[in-house]
């Protein structure tokens, strides 16, 4: 029987959890989240995790086999006091019986199986702790919360509820608007930025805590502790499987820095010289270049470009698009899909390819998404298939690449599938991480390990072409000039060393 006197602390115990009744918890609810996602929600959303997956404080939990993005998410629970049925933000507080501490656990690694439920990836045995203290509510201010959450002891967590989107007074009446809140029923009311992974072996705890009504003894839930192991077993093959994207892993980690795919690898590939060296090069001078470094077919190629001759230069996103199969559609291509995914999640300076198999039969993207992909800062996007709204697409700043117009919707022919994946687009393979350069004389991808040899080889390239040039605009023949061979050879070796010594005396 679940706890009824809702003036004093109770310990979280197996009784305590076997009369919870529904366990509700919100997407996105904290600013420092918010901020850290890319985007603010203007109302709260929902997801049910099960009653199986309540645990107590010192539990285990099993990161299951052949996984690896096992995240913690420390969480101030509202465990409902009072029954509470289309009830307003201002009587929502007042439906709260009990605040306790929570962790919000999930593999992320089947998160995509589930189109935003999270049935499998949150609701494993274990993946709900609770406790180890219910606190009165109404001893405690819910604006002036605290959430405190530690990994092997050192804090990853440390917010309050002033931070909060959403008042937990609103969350409660817009959950009573379609459904009837009963008391023991659960509210994980989300969590602030610093979520991340934890490795078999590693201990989380969360606390609650504040200042009640009594300063000088602030109120506290304790450290709930949960501790991770290794599962023998994993997902089986009768059901969906394990998949994981670098967006994945970012979102998991909080940030592609602690996902060890920080932005910084590009900036520290794309330095201030090798930027320079890319963007003075013809794309011609880099696809050769490319391909003297081994890499043959390196460019995209049959694409039409809005903005001309305006350079395009950027690290690859990658977006996969399959051909239409409608039972497919239905399970993924709703609703935030994999396309709105990843533009949501573009980072300045990304370049978005889409393989869409050359298929011009529907769209792959219009102005609204393009618009979206402007403001997230993105470099460009490659659409081997064809766009909507070209008029408009054609009017906004962000360069686009595309295989032709057409009205339909993608529904007609796609189905998008895979982000940050390896794709095929216009008879180039791009890999995510890619450098992508790109203008309406074609689309080069340079491998990352190549770029800095291929820029240099290109700048060199350039300023040979650069002299040959000055040599037939005087008058001179181009047999044996271009290339220099021979005498020319010579005299361009000549004029180097002159350009060298030069440099060396400024």
């Amino acid at each position: 029987m679940f706890p009824t006197d809702t003036t004093v602390a109770v310990p979280v115990t197996q009784e305590v959890l076997d009369g919870i009744g529904k366990v509700l918890a919100v997407h996105l609810s904290y600013s420092s989240r918010a901020n850290q996602r890319g985007r603010t929600p203007a109302f709260p959303s929902y997801f049910m995790k099960a009653t199986s997956s309540l645990a107590l404080t010192g539990s285990t939990v099993e990161r299951p086999a052949d996984t690896e993005l096992l995240q913690f998410e420390g969480e101030i629970a509202l465990v409902i006091g009072t029954a509470a049925r289309r009830v307003t933000p201002e009587q929502g507080w007042s439906h709260v019986g009990w605040v306790t501490a929570s962790n919000d656990l999930g593999i992320q690694d089947i998160k995509y199986a589930d189109k935003g439920s999270n049935i499998r990836s949150k609701s494993g045995d274990g993946y709900t702790p609770l406790g180890p203290v219910l606190l009165p509510a109404a001893q405690l201010d819910p604006a002036a919360l605290r959430v405190i959450t530690k990994l092997n002891g050192a804090t990853v967590q440390d917010a309050t509820t002033d931070e909060l989107l959403f008042s937990f007074g609103q969350i409660v009446a817009d959950l009573s608007q379609q459904m009837t809140l009963h008391p023991g029923d659960v509210i994980l009311t989300g969590t602030p930025a610093g979520s991340s992974i934890f490795q078999p072996g590693d201990a989380v705890s969360v606390e609650v805590c504040g200042a009640g009504t009594h300063p000088a003894q602030p109120l506290t839930t304790g450290e709930l502790l949960t501790t991770a192991t290794q599962a023998t077993q994993g997902f089986q093959a009768f059901g969906n499987p394990t998949k994981v994207t670098d967006a994945d892993r970012i979102d998991a980690w909080g940030d592609a820095e602690a996902a060890g795919l920080a932005p910084a690898v590009e900036q520290e590939i794309l330095t201030p010289l090798v930027r320079a060296q890319l963007q003075a090069a013809a794309v011609a001078t880099l696809s050769t270049a490319v391909k003297k470094a081994g890499v043959e077919n390196c460019t995209v190629a049959g694409l039409v470009a809005t903005k001309g001759r305006r350079r395009v230069m950027g690290r690859a996103r990658t977006l996969r698009y399959v051909p239409l199969r409608e039972d497919l559609f239905q399970q993924v291509g709703g609703g935030y899909n994999a396309q709105k995914r990843v533009i949501d999640d573009l980072n300045e300076g990304d370049v978005l390819v889409m393989e869409a198999r050359g298929e011009v039969g529907a769209a792959t993207m219009g102005d609204i998404l393009v618009t979206r992909a402007g403001v997230r800062g993105a470099a460009g996007i490659i659409s081997d298939g064809a766009v909507r709204d070209l008029a408009a697409v054609e009017d906004i700043d962000v360069p686009v690449f595309h295989s032709g117009a057409h009205p339909s919707v993608l529904g007609r022919k796609h189905t998008p599938w895979d982000i940050d994946v390896t794709v095929a687009c216009g008879g180039a393979t791009i890999q995510p991480g890619d450098i992508i350069v790109a203008d309406s004389d074609g689309i080069v991808v340079i491998p990352p390990h190549l770029v800095a040899q291929v820029a240099a080889d290109a700048a060199a390239q350039e300023a040979q072409d650069a002299w040959v040039l000055e040599q037939v605009e005087a008058g001179h023949g181009i047999d044996g000039l271009f290339p220099p061979t021979g005498e020319w050879k010579a005299k361009y070796e000549a004029h180097k060393a002159s350009q060298a010594e030069q440099a060396g005396q400024n």
